[in-house]
């Protein structure tokens, strides 16, 4: 375990928010989805095979890989997440992204919100020069509403 886990297991949360996208699939419903779907193409090729259109099974190889690499980069990000947390003296944001982690920590005194331009616009926050986006699995109307309570508990700091 690292010094920053020791930490953060002693020290306590003032306010912890995980923003993530809404996947109403499971994992094992999508590819039971997948299958059925090339179990069906595959039945619908073979008979058109049979009555010697033998040129639609090629095709039908080409859309099941086609649907099956789609459906993997959508698997991939399916269980994308952002985490902020706020502890006494220190603002943790954790992104996943693809399975891959990135951490960032600021002073929460030091931190400054600045909400997009438009609702569409991710929030963002600056400290120290350095700039982070936020809020990317936020619906659009929630955005503003959130910078206004990381905005209220920072000031709480």
């Amino acid at each position: 375990m690292e010094a920053s886990d020791l930490l953060a297991d002693s020290e306590p949360v003032l306010k912890d928010w995980t923003m993530k996208r809404n996947c109403s699939i499971s994992p094992r419903q999508f590819v039971c989805f997948y299958v059925s779907l090339a179990l069906f193409s595959l039945a619908i090729a073979f008979m058109l095979v049979l009555v010697g259109a033998w040129l639609v099974l090629p095709f039908t190889g080409i859309e099941l890989l086609a649907v099956g690499i789609a459906f993997a980069i959508y698997a991939r990000h399916a269980v994308d997440y952002e985490r902020v947390r706020l502890f006494q003296n220190r603002l943790v944001i954790e992104q996943v992204s693809a399975e891959r982690l990135t951490q960032f920590e600021f002073n929460p005194r030091w931190v400054r919100i600045e909400p997009g331009a438009t609702p569409r616009d991710q929030i963002k926050l600056v400290s120290r020069g350095q700039t982070i986006m936020i809020g990317q699995h936020l619906a659009q109307y929630r955005r503003a509403q959130f910078a206004g309570e990381l905005r209220m508990w920072l000031t709480r700091c």
